[in-house]
């Protein structure tokens, strides 16, 4: 059921965040004087949709029988070989796919030239709208990060920023998971649920600490200084020694719990913005800094598969591994990361949609045609050589960069199966 909630959860979340990405598109269209035609949640098939009558600026329902092009189009100019449409006004509408959403513009092509479209204004326009969503996408995180940094905001990163003189951080100590029947710890009466505030005086953040603190001491007694809630409603939290005596070294295990790491919440008052603009550039610096790790893991092991010496290759298959370990794909982050970012309570869930708000910004500045930065390029490219771009080049380059971005969300989407499955 957790595993169910948190795929839901992260397919709303991917959703809104694309919707948002979309939106920053829409604005700046309609800011610049490009006609948006339609405006979209999800993915076709259509499920319902209304258009909005641009003489007099209200909305009405648009039946099926109008949903054909030519339904909602006036002639605006047509000969024996051409025919130009335009649209009575802009339709927003609700698809059946909840995969994201889409801002459908007039005219998208670099060579339509009629007024309105996308294709028609100037190269600053063509810039802020295609940049738009990456914008909107900095300005989600930048105020998910703002407001965390004012209710608790997660500590996930080491030298993570903030301003110390605005800054007070609570740590909740190591939470005890499950207790193995028979072992040491239940012996002793500690049980699930209980917070290990420390071990012999030793205040420790992390599960892995207490492993080598108990692997250190194995045979002797330690005393555990337990933080237990009260219960059937009674207000009776307290702190309580149980002394254990550990396993020797070699058993199945020596205290015979499972711990979840401590965690540790930072809060700021006046700071909160300082601290969500800068933690956002510091994780687009991170992103950035990963994707080309893992461009230069993946060149690098590629390249040394042709070297005669066999530990060369053997060290260019474990970078060619590593990039398969640290991509992950849409089943990866709906199917195992939101799961247990929204089983770890809502401040996490806040958490994660920033950062991958931060990731989705950085994928599309990048110079891949199918994406925004890469089709900026593509104009700025031909603008720069004062070439006209036409629309059968651009579609022949956007139309095979995006199959190969589908053939890699393919290859990833099997990598994330096989790490799940196994």
């Amino acid at each position: 059921m957790d595993i169910f909630v948190g795929v839901i959860v992260g397919l709303l979340v991917l959703m809104a965040l694309v919707i948002l990405h979309e939106f920053g598109h829409f604005l700046a269209a309609r800011r610049n004087h490009v006609n948006v035609l339609e405006f979209g949640i999800g993915f076709p098939p259509r499920a319902i949709a209304w258009v909005k009558d641009t003489k007099t600026g209200k909305w009405r329902r648009l039946p099926k029988s109008e949903w054909k092009k030519e339904k909602l189009a006036k002639v605006v100019y047509s000969d024996e070989e051409d025919k130009s449409f335009a649209q009575k006004g802009m339709i927003f509408s609700l698809n059946w796919l909840p995969i994201g959403g889409f801002c459908q513009m007039d005219g998208e092509s670099a060579e339509d030239i009629r007024n309105g479209t996308f294709g028609k204004t100037n190269f600053w326009n063509k810039t802020k709208i295609l940049f738009a969503g990456v914008l909107m996408n900095w300005l989600v995180a930048f105020v998910i990060f703002t407001i965390l940094a004012w209710t608790g905001m997660p500590e996930f990163l080491d030298e993570q920023f903030k301003l110390p003189v605005d800054t007070r951080t609570d740590s909740t100590p190591v939470e005890v998971v499950l207790v193995a029947e028979g072992s040491p710890a239940e012996r002793a009466g500690i049980k699930s649920g209980d917070y290990i505030v420390s071990v012999d005086g030793n205040e420790f953040l992390h599960a892995s600490e207490i492993i080598d603190y108990n692997e250190e001491h194995a045979g002797e007694e330690v005393v555990y200084k337990i933080y237990r809630r009260g219960e059937d409603g009674c207000n009776c939290d307290k702190n309580e020694d149980f002394t254990v005596t550990l396993n020797e070294t070699g058993a199945e295990y020596l205290l015979g719990v499972s711990m979840a790491t401590a965690q540790s919440l930072s809060y700021s008052t006046w700071s909160a913005p300082i601290v969500g603009a800068g933690l956002t550039v510091q994780l687009t610096g991170e992103t950035f800094k990963g994707v080309g790790i893992m461009l230069w893991n993946l060149i690098s092991g590629i390249g040394s598969q042709f070297s005669f010496d066999a530990g060369v290759r053997e060290s260019g298959q474990e970078a060619i591994s590593a990039v398969g370990d640290s991509v992950s794909g849409p089943v990866g982050i709906i199917g195992v990361l939101f799961p247990a970012f929204t089983a770890a309570g809502p401040t996490n869930l806040a958490f994660l949609a920033a950062l991958i708000s931060v990731s989705l910004a950085c994928m599309n500045v990048l110079p891949i045609p199918a994406l925004d930065g890469g089709r900026w390029l593509l104009i700025a490219i031909y603008k720069i050589r004062k070439k006209k771009l036409t629309k059968a080049v651009e579609e022949k380059i956007v139309s095979r960069a995006f199959m190969v971005l589908l053939a890699l969300i393919f290859i990833v989407t099997i990598l994330d199966i096989i790490r799940i499955t196994q």
